[in-house]
């Protein structure tokens, strides 16, 4: 990194992840002077893709292509497609985090390459970021977190939301297109097969975009595997893995607070001098991700001793718990319940009352006193038709079959 010195670096890392960019773009524009720069990095469930907003359209499925074919360790210079037209690039990838991350400066055309030293400079300081990125993920502190959960969740909705609106559209123009009543054969046949490609390149962008945003189970388990394992490389403590037995991917905040927990779990697990074997399993339910730790200690865990620190704070912000099933003598089974989607915010009651007009709720008031029509209607200066039509629409607006029952509410909602 003798390109860049370690003020430069530490400078980069110091910065919010939502301003790490900008600070790398900046750091490297001497060496690689560029227009743009974008990073499409899996370390951020909600915002993986970033650009600096330089070269209009630059779009995420435009990077895909250049993390899938990438060698970390071997920056890659050339043209590629870029805001839709071809241009000069420099392409820096990592494996530093879950799926790789990849760093794309935008350069002008004609530009000339970069030297052996300065590709080495730039894959230095983009390792170094992106493993930052990726301790992040994996600490999974729960203000980051919480924040991270709802963007993710929203941008999911939005996805699914356009997604569903052009696949009509463009399933409408398909439908149009297929009819016989048009005669244009060629067309016809040209344009639904435009159409048909534009499904075909929506639904994949989807998929990529849910590659990066989400982690097969089997995965997640591995990789918190291989973070278990040294932890017992020299201990007398005997590990045993039960992988989750579903295929379906779950959200990557999931994934990453998941091996959290369970990291922070196993530690205190092993404090105990009596346990000799550990079992650590994920299960997945319709809803639920059930990560479990058992060992065969002396089953002396108080509930107090777990979840110290950020566990349950990480649970709280997923809507997750922690259940503790000790059994003296036998051992301890503990289980992170963490929710596969969002905990929906509880829904305030509505007051029984609150559909009723002004007038309705002065006759529901002499309802609730055993008032008959003639004297509300004398109380109320109306008609006793009147009265029967506010009754009847109370009743309706109720869903109550009497006037006792209409009274009863009201008294219940005083």
């Amino acid at each position: 990194m003798d390109a860049l010195t370690l003020a430069t670096v530490y400078e980069v890392i110091r910065q919010p992840l939502g301003k790490i960019l900008p600070e790398v773009s900046a750091a490297l524009a001497p060496l690689v002077p560029h227009v743009d720069a974008a990073e499409l990095a899996t370390h951020c469930a909600h915002s993986p893709f970033k650009t600096l907003g330089g070269t209009d359209l630059l779009t995420a499925s435009e990077l895909a292509p250049l993390l899938a074919a990438g060698v970390p360790g071997t920056p890659w210079q050339g043209r590629a497609t870029i805001g839709g037209r071809e241009r000069e690039v420099l392409a820096v990838t990592s494996h530093a985090t879950r799926r790789g991350a990849v760093l794309v400066l935008v350069r002008e055309d004609g530009a000339a390459p970069a030297d052996a030293s300065v590709l080495a400079a730039a894959q230095a300081l983009w390792d170094v970021v992106t493993a930052h990125f990726d301790r992040f993920a994996k600490e999974a502190v729960p203000g980051a977190l919480a924040r991270s959960r709802t963007a993710a969740d929203t941008r999911a909705r939005v996805i699914a939301e356009l997604t569903a609106s052009h696949a009509a559209a463009l399933s409408g123009v398909l439908g149009v297109l297929r009819s016989r009543a048009l005669d244009d054969t060629t067309a016809r046949a040209s344009a639904t097969d435009l159409a048909a490609s534009a499904l075909i390149e929506m639904r994949a962008e989807q998929r990529r975009d849910r590659e990066v945003a989400e982690e097969p189970a089997p995965d997640a388990f591995e990789r918190l595997a291989g973070e278990l394992r040294p932890l017992l490389r020299h201990s007398k403590v005997r590990l045993e893995l039960g992988a989750p037995d579903s295929t379906r991917s779950i959200a990557a905040d999931v994934a990453h607070s998941a091996r959290a927990i369970v990291r922070s779990l196993l530690l205190v697990v092993l404090e105990q001098d009596s346990v000799r074997r550990v079992h650590v399993g994920w299960q997945l339910t319709a809803h639920e991700l059930r990560a479990s730790i058992r060992d065969d200690g002396a089953g002396a865990l108080a509930p107090c001793d777990l979840g110290a620190g950020t566990v349950r704070d990480r649970l709280d912000v997923l809507g997750g718990r922690l259940d503790t099933d000790v059994v003296p003598g036998w051992g301890t089974t503990i289980t992170a319940v963490i929710p596969l989607s969002t905990p929906e915010a509880p829904v305030e009651a509505v007051h029984p009352l609150t559909g009723l007009g002004d007038r309705e709720v002065q006759v529901l008031q002499h309802l609730a006193q055993g008032h008959r029509n003639r004297r509300i209607a004398e109380e109320l200066h109306i008609s006793e038709s009147t009265v029967k039509f506010h009754v009847a629409n109370i009743l309706n607006k109720l869903g109550v079959d009497s006037r006792g029952q209409a009274a009863a509410l009201f008294h219940a909602a005083a």
